[in-house]
């Protein structure tokens, strides 16, 4: 019920923000959160700045300066061509676009086309996002970096590029940057589920690029391997596939707490809250001991920033089950928000 209010309020709001709040916003919600989501959404509702939809153009007096950011997700990638597009990007956000461009324009790969658009801003950008979009029209890349390119000339559409990226390629971590961007009131980023077990250092000890595999290969075993694994795709940006791994370990393990709670974290999606609250909210009723439950309620509400609430679930799952893993999280957080209150 919070959370509809809460949808209502942002709405709302959106009829009222100007479009230099509007670039402004876009630019909180792609920084890199060095302080956490915790701070950033903290920090979201006490200045009270909300916001909802894009306008529908800025004049050229409001129009943001500088170019666009650019967003380009490479993975676990080490190959030349990756070396060259993190070169050219850095040379972007520095400033020296002719640079840049001479980088990007080597390559052919898709991320070097759009890297390549966006370098010739301001004078062709827009046009030739225009015409990588028609040409692959199922590209979340090309989408959250086409609606970028909108509100920073000042045209209208950034938000439908946005809710395209979302639909076209949903389970990447380009529908997650667009979530940011359509829902900047939500923390950045998507929470991550909080096993209360430790990942074997079988899988620790490899290098990054192979810990998914080692996971996916084990989620064939008991229900802690198959939350491993679900927490592994939220960790590289694949959101509706743990979203699925987590809803098989909640199918095989009815009983198990850890599961359930999973499966309701999992289903967390910024448009439609409730869905995930409506699972995790029984919860509490059923293992009213369990601090995972309390926590990862917790932790959702703090998303959603409803800072105050979120703080009481976290304080309850310190005292539910004092002396555990989650136990001491929760109390981390609670940490971490006062700090970001106290600025």
């Amino acid at each position: 019920m919070a959370a509809s209010r809460q949808g209502q309020r942002r709405r709302g709001y959106a009829q009222t923000v100007s479009p230099r709040a509007r670039v402004g916003i876009v630019v909180a919600a792609l920084a890199a959160a060095a302080a956490g989501a915790v701070v950033g959404i903290v920090a979201v509702q006490t200045s009270g700045d909300e916001a909802g939809a894009a306008p529908a153009a800025t004049t050229a007096a409001e129009r943001p300066e500088g170019a666009p950011p650019l967003v380009l997700e490479l993975g676990f990638r080490r190959d030349a061509e990756v070396q060259d597009l993190q070169r050219a990007a850095g040379l972007y956000r520095a400033g020296r676009l002719g640079e840049a461009r001479a980088i990007f324009d080597r390559h052919r790969s898709l991320e070097a086309k759009v890297g390549s658009a966006f370098a010739r801003w301001p004078a062709d950008t827009v046009k030739l996002m225009g015409r990588l979009a028609a040409l692959n029209p199922r590209s979340a890349l090309v989408q959250v970096n086409l609606g970028l390119a909108r509100v920073w000339a000042g045209e209208a559409g950034a938000d439908d590029a946005w809710r395209e990226a979302q639909a076209v390629e949903p389970d990447t971590p380009y529908a997650i940057t667009a979530g940011d961007l359509l829902h900047p009131g939500f923390a950045r980023g998507l929470p991550t589920f909080v096993p209360s077990f430790e990942v074997p250092a079988s899988i620790t000890e490899l290098p990054p690029a192979r810990q998914l595999g080692a996971l996916e290969r084990a989620a064939g075993g008991g229900v802690h391997e198959r939350l491993l694994y679900g927490v592994g795709l939220q960790r590289v940006g694949r959101p509706v596939s743990a979203a699925r791994a987590f809803a098989a370990a909640a199918h095989v393990a009815p009983q198990d707490v850890e599961a359930q709670v999973a499966a309701a974290v999992g289903r967390f999606d910024k448009a439609r809250p409730a869905e995930a609250f409506s699972r995790l909210g029984p919860l509490t009723r059923r293992f009213p001991k369990a601090a995972t439950v309390r926590f990862h309620l917790g932790l959702l509400l703090l998303w959603s920033g409803q800072v105050e609430e979120a703080k009481r679930q976290l304080r309850l799952a310190e005292r539910v089950e004092p002396g555990s893993p989650l136990a001491s999280e929760a109390k981390r957080y609670l940490e971490r928000i006062g700090e970001a209150e106290a600025r």
